[in-house]
């Protein structure tokens, strides 16, 4: 007989049941490790780590440290991460996004939150705890346990942000026991096969899609160098954009994040830039003045270079000062530079804060790939109506669908970010992504949830839709009703310029507060050209700020009900200005996202005339902008589609429903301005 690989994985717990074992009978279903069993169950998805650990174990001893600390992070503070920097997966098995891995010579454990704790269970052998935290001080207190008195507990500098490392000493500070920084990372010493660069996936932007060359950039921020009162006379840039966007450059090291490894440390009169030099082409060194030795002339330098490089121009200059954004700026690099007196940090660069501005050519840009995803959306959204509700589509499929409509689209370079495709319950997981496990059937009974985006070569999009197709229930027509509200109120809001998203943030959930509902997610975050899907630090949290004229920002309320159904609406606003009566220097946002609402969902006579003649301009603005690009790629059912889905509503009547929606009403409307019967009234 021939057993799947699965079942032969749980042979050794069908023989326990067969000896009458109740605990293997119970959990003879189950997906999650048992390390209480003897032997332990593990699931065919957990990773042997035994040789990682004994050999990460023997470079701790080597290196006479205690414990040692694995972060899921990379040296530049990254959102998402490169192959090659999933150290935390490496060791642990666990491919979670979020999580810090802690050693010692008898102990393994794990760090995450609650979004992760099953997929742990199912990843983690039995080598490793599980702890259902994620606070440095949780971690501390562990470490204090664990680690014996006067013990130094090991971490790589590069990986810990200047934030991070204050927090591990002030949590240890009272413990005796001390952080040890160690340049060259242990476990890449353990990790033989660890993934390698891509050796040839840099590119420069095409010009056509650029208003400022490189050079007018370096120069752009060299002026804000002289304005800044501290007189900086070098900026250090780390997070991986700002390199990116400084020399109009892309690449492909991180997933759905088009950049590349680097650092840039800029002067008034030089440039370096730091970066795995074999990979530039010679259109690349050209482009990049790589063969001169002038203030606009690119020193090239080994990527691992940036330590020594940096180290050095801080001691062999005198008057220096280094200006650095603290958010993406590693420790390893904020230690070199002594003393103090030569330091000048802020949250963030100006770089950041330049380029969150798009300029005319970046605004016009990204409003044209917004209109080539909506063409895809749609795609997507026709379809599901469709399919959907035959029950034979899943989570997986409309996702692979989506990402099939965008390929096809101009300039299309793939998906910004992992597609969130809920259906029901799952959808009620802010951040749920389908896997072959958690994989859900779409029918018509069930509230289907899609967060997707793309990138471009000319920008990226993110959008997030929910749809009804059967009879959705009286709370679900009232909490997307209300988040739509939300939506509608932040986009038509006018604003001084210069406010803070946060001090309007509370539009997004006036109406849902007021029948008691609410959302744990943020409100928003910018966006970039082809760039990050979450570009900071626009948004409308209180780190981020303020709103100024040409920035992008999504807007993105929701309700999530646990268990059940989960609401989000989201889209991209433009900052523009707004036009006011007696003011000036005023802001309002111009939603550039093209796609309908589901109309089924609307309670019409929740909103507004207002908020319903705001709708119906935006409904407007699909059709004028979406009617030719869908006749221009021949989707003609498409856009038909798209008008069935935009026609306007009815603003007057508190029973008002939408023209589409109540044929009946109208006809009696129509029949008693006739003053005869239905059926020998004559329609013109």
């Amino acid at each position: 007989m021939c057993f799947p690989r699965k079942m032969l994985s749980m042979l050794p717990m069908l023989l326990m049941v067969l000896k009458g074992n109740v605990n293997a009978v119970a959990l003879f279903e189950a997906t999650e490790r048992n390390c209480s069993l003897s032997p332990p169950y593990l699931p065919s998805t957990a990773v042997n780590s035994s040789r990682q650990l004994q050999e990460l174990r023997e470079h701790m001893l080597a290196s006479d440290v205690a414990a040692y600390v694995v972060p899921s992070t990379d040296a530049h503070m990254s959102e998402y991460i490169g192959a090659r920097d999933a150290r935390m997966a490496f060791m642990t098995g666990f491919t979670g996004s979020a999580g810090t891995a802690v050693v010692t010579p008898g102990k393994a454990a794990l760090w995450t939150d609650s979004r992760y704790w099953v997929q742990a269970e199912r990843q983690m052998d039995c080598n490793w705890e599980l702890q259902k935290d994620v606070s440095i001080s949780s971690i501390a207190e562990w470490l204090t346990s664990e680690v014996p008195n006067g013990g130094r507990i090991g971490f790589d500098p590069f990986l810990f942000s200047l934030k991070t490392q204050e927090d591990y000493a002030m949590s240890l500070e009272s413990s005796n026991r001390s952080l040890k920084s160690m340049p060259g990372n242990l476990v890449d010493r353990v990790w033989k096969d660890r993934p390698a660069i891509s050796p040839d996936s840099l590119i420069r932007l095409p010009d056509r899609i650029i208003q400022r060359s490189w050079q007018m950039k370096v120069e752009q921020i060299r002026n804000q160098m002289k304005e800044n009162p501290y007189q900086p006379t070098a900026l250090l840039l780390s997070a991986l954009d700002e390199t990116a966007w400084l020399f109009n450059m892309r690449g492909d090291d991180i997933p759905y994040n088009p950049f590349f490894y680097s650092y840039t440390l800029l002067t008034m009169d030089e440039i370096w830039l730091f970066l795995h030099t074999e990979r530039l082409t010679e259109e690349l060194r050209a482009h990049l003045n790589a063969s001169c030795g002038g203030p606009l002339c690119v020193q090239l330098k080994s990527y691992d270079a940036i330590l020594d490089h940096l180290k050095a121009h801080v001691s062999s200059r005198s008057g220096v000062k280094v200006w650095i954004g603290t958010e993406y700026t590693n420790y390893a690099l904020y230690e070199v530079i002594k003393p103090q007196d030569k330091l000048l940090s802020s949250s963030y660069s100006p770089v950041l804060i330049t380029k969150a501005v798009k300029d005319e050519t970046e605004q016009r840009i990204l409003r044209d790939a917004h209109v080539r995803d909506a063409v895809a959306v749609m795609q997507l959204l026709m379809w599901l109506e469709k399919s959907a509700p035959t029950g034979k589509e899943t989570e997986l499929s409309a996702s692979a669908y989506v990402n099939h409509c965008r390929s096809k689209q101009k300039d299309s370079r793939g998906p910004s970010f992992e597609t969130i495709s809920a259906s029901g319950p799952n959808a009620a997981l802010a951040h749920y992504s389908p896997t072959v496990e958690s994989n859900r059937k779409l029918t018509a009974d069930e509230m289907y949830l899609v967060d997707s985006g793309g990138q471009y070569l000319d920008g990226t999009t993110d959008i997030t839709r929910t749809v009804h197709w059967g009879t959705p229930t009286a709370l679900q027509k009232e909490a997307y009703t209300r988040v739509l509200m939300g939506n509608i109120e932040i986009s038509r809001t006018i604003f001084p310029s210069g406010t803070r998203g946060v001090n309007m943030e509370m539009l997004g959930r006036k109406a849902l507060w007021e029948v008691g509902l609410n959302y744990g997610h943020g409100t928003g975050h910018g966006i970039g050209n082809y760039f990050g899907v979450h570009e900071w630090p626009v948004g409308f949290q209180s780190y981020n700020i303020p709103f100024r004229e040409g920035m992008f920002t999504s807007i993105e309320p929701g309700y999530y009900k646990d268990d059940d159904f989960g609401i989000r609406i989201e889209d991209i606003a433009v900052v523009l200005p707004a036009h006011t009566k007696y003011g000036h220097n005023y802001l309002t946002f111009d939603t550039v996202s093209l796609v309908p609402y589901d109309r089924k969902l609307i309670d019409v006579s929740l909103l507004s005339p207002v908020q319903l003649q705001w709708l119906n301009k935006y409904y407007e603005s699909i059709r004028r902008l979406m009617s030719a690009e869908l006749e221009r790629q021949g989707l003609h059912e498409e856009k038909k589609w798209m008008l069935r889905h935009t026609e306007p509503f009815v603003e007057s009547g508190s029973s008002s429903r939408g023209r589409s929606s109540s044929p009946a009403l109208l006809a009696l409307a129509v029949a008693a301005l006739c003053n005869v019967a239905l059926e020998t009234c004559t329609l013109y």
